[in-house]
C-alpha cells in the first residue's frame, strides 16, 4: 500500500473521530445547559483529546489495519500520534483543571486570552517537535530554520498586530488593570471587559462598546479608578454669590455630600474655595464613594441636593444679567409681602391640622392645647422649608433642638436598638400632619431615630426659640406639656432603655415632670432676655 493511501486511510478515521467529538459536545452542552456555565467546562475541553486518542488506539487494532498491509513505517506514524494525544490529554487536562478551578470560584483567570493561547500552542509545538524528532527520527533543523524565516517575513507584514499583542502581554504582567476595573484612557471612559490579542474592550455608560487596540493602551495614560481599591473620589463644582457667607455654603455642601447615600463616610468629603470671578465664589464638594460606574447619577444626587440645601438658606447662584433683567427681578421683589401672609395662612392652616400642640389621649383626645390666637403667632414664626427625597432632617443620637411637622410628602424614621445582645431596626413613616423630633424639643434627649425624607416635602421647622415663644404667653402650657411628654415617656420607658444612645441618666430625666419643666421654664427665661 502506497505511503499515500495509508495517510489518507488514517485521515478518513480521525475525520469520522471529529464527527464523533461534534456530536459528543453537542450531547455535553446540552445535559450541562441547566447547570450553569461552568458545570460542564472540564469535560468538554478532555472530549476532543480523548476522542483523537481512543480513535488512533482503535484504529491501530481494529481489523482495517490487520486486513491491510500498512508499512513499518506508518506504525511508526501511529505510535507517534499515540505519543502527540496522550501529551495533548495531559495537557489539556492540567488547563482544565487550572480553568475549571477558577470558574467555580467566580475569578477571572489571570492570564488573558491572548497569552494564555499562545502559551498552549507552543507546549503543543514542543510535544509535537519532540516526537517528531525522538520517535520518528526526523531532523527538525529545517523545520525551525524555515520557522525562523517565516516568523520574520510574518513579524514585518504583521507589524501592527504583533506589537498588539505585544503591548497585551505587556499590559498583563504589569498589571495596569483587569477585568471589571474602570478605567480612562484620553476621552473614552469604561469598565473593561475582556483584553484579546488584539484589543481591549470597554463598556462605556450608555452600554456601548468602545475598542481600543492593545498598543494604544501601552502607549497612552491610563486612568484606573478601581486601583489601589473601588474608593475614588467625585468632585462636584458650584458657584455662588458674594453675599453668602462661605462657612454657610461650606455647612450646605457638606451636608449634601453626606445625604448622598453612596458617599462613604470615611474619608470625610471636604469643601474647598477655587476662585473668585466676575460671576460669583467657585466652591468644590469632594467625596468618596466605591460605585464609580454609577458617578453621573450620584453626581446628579449631590447636585440635587445642593439645590434644595441652597434654596433654603437663601444661597442664590448667579447668573449674568442685563440691567432690565435685574430692574425686573427689583419690581418682582415688591410683592414680597403678600407672598410671606400667604405662607403665614398656610402655617396655621398646618399647624392647626397636625398633631403639635394636641391632647394624645385620654377624653381630651386630639383636642388642641393652645388657643387659634397662639397658633397663629407660632405659624408667624416657623419657617417652611422644602427637602428634597433623600435629606437627612436628623441622626440617632446627636442632639437636637428642632422638630419638623410634615405639611406635604412624607418622612421616614429608624430606630436602633439592642435587645439581648442582638441589633434591631424598627422603621416608621409620618405623612401630612404628622411631627418628628419633638421629644428632643422637649426633653432635651439625643435623637432617639434618624429621620429622612422619603419623597420631595415641606416641612414647618419649630425651633427651640419658636417654642419659647409660645410658652411665654401661656403661663399654663409649659406645665401640661411637661405632664404630657412624662406620662408618654414612662409608658415607652422599656423600649427607650434599649436605645443604646441614652444612658440611664437620659432616661431618668426623660420621665420626671420636674425635670421637663424646669427645662421648658428655661426656655421662657431665656426668650425674656433676649
Amino acid at each position: 500500500m502506497t505511503p499515500y493511501l495509508e495517510v489518507l486511510i488514517f485521515l478518513a478515521a480521525m475525520a469520522c473521530a471529529l464527527a464523533f467529538y461534534l456530536f459528543l459536545r453537542l450531547l455535553v452542552d446540552r445535559a450541562f445547559a441547566s447547570r450553569g456555565k461552568t458545570a460542564g467546562l472540564f469535560l468538554s475541553r478532555l472530549i476532543l483529546p480523548i476522542v483523537l486518542l481512543a480513535a488512533t488506539m482503535a484504529f491501530k487494532i481494529s481489523f482495517i489495519r490487520r486486513s491491510f498491509a500498512f508499512s513499518r513505517k506508518f506504525d511508526l506514524f501511529l505510535n507517534a500520534a499515540l505519543i502527540f494525544f496522550v501529551g495533548f490529554l495531559v495537557v489539556r487536562l492540567l488547563n482544565s483543571a487550572v480553568v475549571a478551578w477558577y470558574a467555580r470560584r467566580r475569578r477571572p483567570f489571570p492570564l488573558p486570552r491572548v497569552l494564555h493561547g499562545l502559551l498552549l500552542a507552543v507546549l503543543y509545538l514542543i510535544i509535537l517537535f519532540s516526537v517528531l524528532r525522538n520517535i520518528m527520527g526526523i531532523n527538525i533543523t529545517p523545520f525551525l530554520t524555515t520557522s525562523a524565516i517565516l516568523t520574520m517575513i510574518l513579524g514585518l507584514a504583521l507589524q501592527g498586530v504583533l506589537s498588539n499583542i505585544l503591548a497585551g502581554m505587556s499590559l498583563h504582567f504589569t498589571k495596569s488593570f483587569k477585568r471589571g476595573d474602570w478605567i480612562k484612557i484620553g476621552e473614552n471612559e469604561g469598565v473593561v471587559i475582556d483584553t484579546t490579542w488584539r484589543e481591549t474592550r470597554l463598556l462605556d455608560r450608555n452600554s456601548n462598546v468602545i475598542i481600543v487596540p492593545n498598543n494604544v493602551m501601552a502607549s497612552e495614560t491610563v486612568s484606573n479608578f478601581s486601583l489601589p481599591d473601588k474608593k475614588t473620589a467625585l468632585s462636584y463644582s458650584v458657584r455662588v454669590s458674594y453675599d453668602a457667607p462661605p462657612p454657610a455654603v461650606q455647612e450646605a455642601l457638606l451636608e449634601a455630600a453626606r445625604d448622598v447615600p453612596e458617599a462613604l463616610p470615611s474619608p470625610s468629603p471636604q469643601v474647598l474655595i477655587r476662585g473668585y470671578d466676575d460671576l460669583g465664589v467657585s466652591y468644590s464638594l469632594k467625596f468618596w464613594v466605591t460605585d464609580f460606574g454609577r458617578k453621573d447619577d450620584i453626581l446628579a444626587k449631590a447636585a440635587r441636593l445642593v439645590w434644595y440645601k441652597f434654596k433654603r438658606r437663601n444661597i442664590t447662584i448667579p447668573l449674568p444679567l442685563r440691567e432690565s433683567l435685574a430692574e425686573a427681578i427689583g419690581a418682582l421683589k415688591s410683592k414680597e409681602q403678600p407672598a410671606a401672609a400667604k405662607t403665614e395662612k398656610a402655617n396655621t392652616r398646618d399647624l392647626m391640622h397636625s398633631a403639635f400642640l394636641r391632647a394624645q389621649e385620654g377624653k381630651k383626645l386630639g383636642k388642641p392645647l393652645v388657643s387659634a390666637r397662639e397658633v397663629e403667632a407660632l405659624a408667624a414664626r416657623v419657617k417652611r422649608e422644602t427637602f428634597a427625597a433623600g435629606e437627612v432632617l436628623f441622626r440617632q443620637g446627636e442632639k437636637g433642638e428642632t422638630c419638623y411637622i410634615v405639611s406635604r410628602g412624607r418622612v421616614q424614621g429608624e430606630i436602633v436598638y439592642e435587645e439581648n445582645g442582638k441589633r434591631y431596626i424598627s422603621e416608621f413613616k409620618t405623612g401630612p400632619g404628622g411631627i418628628v423630633g419633638e421629644m428632643s424639643l422637649f426633653t432635651g434627649l439625643p435623637r432617639t431615630a434618624t429621620c429622612s425624607v422619603e419623597e420631595e416635602s415641606e416641612l414647618l421647622k419649630v425651633t427651640v426659640a419658636d417654642f419659647a415663644a409660645l410658652l411665654a404667653g401661656n403661663t399654663h402650657l409649659a406645665g401640661m406639656m411637661a405632664g404630657i411628654v412624662s406620662e408618654r415617656n414612662l409608658k415607652n420607658q422599656e423600649f427607650l432603655a434599649k436605645i443604646k444612645e441614652l444612658s440611664a441618666q437620659d432616661l431618668a430625666a426623660s420621665i420626671n415632670k420636674k425635670t421637663i419643666l424646669a427645662r421648658l421654664k428655661k426656655f421662657v427665661q431665656m426668650f425674656k432676655l433676649l
